[in-house]
C-alpha cells in the first residue's frame, strides 16, 4: 500500500504519454484509455482518502532519498481530499468531452491526463521546488488545452494567460532562491522547523520571499487584483477544459493554505501568521468584485467564471481566519463549488449548442431543444451555486458564516450575503432570458448526447449528494482542519523517521 501515494501521478503520466505517442490512432481507443485511466484514478484517490482517515501522515521517498534531501510525496487528509476531488471532476469533464469535443484535436486526451498529473503532483508534493515543477506542468498542459480547437478568441486569451503565468513562474523562482538562501532547505516540513529558530537578522529577507510567493499563489488563485486573466480564459476555453479549470484556482488556494499554515503558522516566531491580515482584505475585495462581475456578465460562460471568482473570495476568507472551524467550512465549500462550477461550464456549453446563433449569450433567441431537462439542470446548478437551501452551497456558506468571530461578522456577513444576492439576481435574469423569453425551440436541433448527459449528472448531481452526506463529509473536513493546523505532527512525521531509512 505504500506505493499507492505515487499512483495519482503515475497513472495519468503513463496514460497521457501513451495517447500522445499514439495521437494519430482512432479516437475511440483514446477515449477508452482516458475513461478507464480517470476511473482508476478516482478509485485510487478514494482508497487514499480511506487510508488518510486513520490520522497518520505518510510520505513516499522517490529514489529512497530521505527527507529533507530527496523528493517526497506527502499524504494527509487534506492532500487526499484534493486528489479525490480532482479525480471526480476529471471524470465528469472527460465523459462530456467524449461527446465530440475531443475530436477537435488529436492531443486532447493526452494533454488532459498530463494536466491531471500536474494537479495531483501539486497537491501531494512535500517540497516547494517540486511545487514549482508541477506548476510548470500545469502551465504547459493548460495552455495547450486552452488552445484546443483554435480560434481568435482562444488564441488571444491563451497568450494573455501564458504571459501572466510565465511572469508568475519567474517570480516563483526568485522566491525559491530567497527561501533557500535564508533557510537552507526547500522541504516544507524542514523549513517549518527552521523558520522558528531563524536568526532575526534574516527574517526581513525571508518575509520578502514569502510575500513574493504569495503573489505567485494569488495569481494562480485569481485573487484581486490578479484575477483579470480568469474570466476571459475560462469563458474562451472548451467546455470540458473550463470544467477541469474549476480546480485550477483551488491549486492556488491550497498552496496558500498549506504553505502559510505549515511554514508561517503559529510556530513561525516573528513571522507567525503575518499574511492573514492581508488575505482578509484581499478576500473581501475579491468577493465584492465577483458580485459586480456576475451582474455585468452578458454570456453564460462569463457569468460562471465570475461565480467562480466569488467562490475564490469565499475560500480565501476561510483561509485568512486561520482557525479550525473556518478551515473545515472552506474545505466543504471547496468540494461543492468545484464540482458545481465545473458542471455549470458544461451546462453553458450544452445550452449554447442548442440555441443556435444566440449561443451562450444572455439575449433572447431560439429556445433550447430540451427545455425541461436543461431547465432542471439550470435550476439545480443556480440554486446550489448561489447557496439556496437545502443544497450544498447553503450548508457551506452557513458553516463559514457561523465560524466568524463577532469582529469579523459585519464584513463577512454583509459581503458574502450581498454577493449571493448578486448571483441570485444574475442567474434569475439569465435563466428567464434563456428559457422563458426564448422563442420556439427546434425540435430537430441538437440534443444532449449520452456522454454529455453523464458529465452533467456527475457534476451537477453532486450537490444533492453532498447535502445528504453532509454529516460524514464535515466530520472528515473537521479532522482535516485539525490535522492541517498541527504543524508539529506534520514535521515529526516527515523529518524524525529519516534516520531509519525507507518509506514511512
Amino acid at each position: 500500500m505504500q506505493h499507492l501515494i505515487i499512483l495519482p501521478i503515475l497513472l495519468p503520466l503513463l496514460s497521457g504519454l501513451l495517447m500522445l505517442v499514439k495521437r494519430d490512432s482512432a479516437v475511440l481507443p483514446r477515449r477508452a484509455i482516458a475513461l478507464v485511466s480517470t476511473a482508476l484514478l478516482l478509485a485510487v484517490s478514494a482508497m487514499l482518502v480511506v487510508q488518510s482517515d486513520s490520522g497518520d501522515i505518510t510520505y513516499y521517498a522517490l529514489g529512497d532519498w530521505q527527507p529533507p534531501f530527496g523528493i517526497i510525496l506527502v499524504l494527509d487528509r487534506l492532500s487526499a481530499l484534493m486528489v479525490c476531488l480532482t479525480s471526480f471532476l476529471a471524470l465528469g469533464s472527460v465523459a462530456y468531452a467524449c461527446a465530440g469535443d475531443d475530436r477537435k484535436g488529436s492531443n486532447f486526451h493526452g494533454l488532459f491526463q498530463l494536466q491531471l498529473m500536474g494537479i495531483n503532483g501539486a497537491f501531494l508534493t512535500g517540497d516547494i521546488f517540486n511545487l514549482f515543477v508541477f506548476f510548470e506542468v500545469l502551465l504547459i498542459a493548460s495552455y495547450s488545452l486552452l488552445m484546443h480547437g483554435g480560434g481568435k478568441d482562444r488564441t488571444q486569451a491563451g497568450f494573455h494567460y501564458v504571459a501572466l503565468n510565465l511572469a508568475g513562474s519567474a517570480m516563483f523562482l526568485i522566491a525559491l532562491g530567497v527561501l533557500y538562501g535564508t533557510t537552507g532547505t526547500l522541504n516544507m516540513a524542514d523549513m517549518s522547523q527552521k523558520v522558528a529558530s531563524l536568526d532575526p537578522d534574516r527574517l526581513g529577507l525571508l518575509k520578502a520571499g514569502a510575500f513574493l510567493l504569495l503573489v505567485v499563489f494569488g495569481l494562480k488563485a485569481a485573487i484581486l487584483p490578479l484575477y483579470f486573466w480568469l474570466p476571459r480564459a475560462y469563458s474562451s476555453a472548451p467546455a470540458p477544459v473550463a470544467a477541469l479549470f474549476a480546480i485550477m484556482t483551488k491549486v492556488g488556494i491550497y498552496a496558500i493554505l498549506r504553505v502559510y499554515t505549515l511554514i508561517f503558522g503559529d510556530s513561525a516566531g516573528g513571522l507567525a501568521n503575518f499574511v492573514q491580515p492581508w488575505l482578509w482584505w484581499f478576500a473581501l475585495a475579491t468577493l465584492a468584485l465577483g458580485g459586480l462581475g456576475v451582474l455585468s456578465a452578458r454570456d453564460l460562460r462569463n457569468q460562471v467564471a465570475y461565480l467562480l471568482l466569488i467562490s475564490v473570495g469565499t475560500l480565501l476568507v476561510g483561509v485568512s481566519m486561520n482557525r479550525e472551524a473556518p478551515i473545515a467550512a472552506l474545505l466543504y465549500y471547496m468540494i461543492h463549488t468545484t464540482l458545481v462550477s465545473g458542471g455549470l461550464f458544461l451546462l453553458a456549453d450544452a445550452i449554447g449548442e442548442q440555441r443556435g446563433k444566440a449561443g451562450a449569450r444572455i439575449v433572447p433567441g431560439r429556445g433550447v431543444t430540451q427545455p425541461a431537462l436543461l431547465g432542471l439542470f439550470y435550476f439545480i446548478g443556480a440554486a446550489t451555486i448561489i447557496g439556496l437551501p437545502p443544497f450544498s452551497g447553503a450548508i457551506g456558506k452557513a458553516l463559514l458564516l457561523d465560524s466568524a468571530l463577532p469582529s469579523e461578522q459585519p464584513w463577512l456577513w454583509s459581503l458574502l450575503l450581498l454577493s449571493s444576492l448578486a448571483g441570485l439576481v444574475a442567474m434569475a435574469r439569465s435563466g428567464s432570458t434563456v428559457f422563458w423569453k426564448a422563442g420556439r425551440g427546434d425540435n430537430d436541433g441538437p440534443r444532449l448526447k449520452t456522454a454529455m448527459l453523464a458529465g452533467l449528472i456527475l457534476l451537477l448531481g453532486a450537490s444533492p449528494v453532498l447535502s445528504i452526506l453532509a454529516g460524514p463529509i464535515t466530520r472528515f473536513t473537521d479532522a482535516s482542519a485539525t490535522q492541517l493546523l498541527d504543524q508539529d505532527a506534520y514535521g515529526e512525521a516527515i523529518i524524525s523517521p529519516n534516520v531509519t531509512g525507507g518509506d514511512s
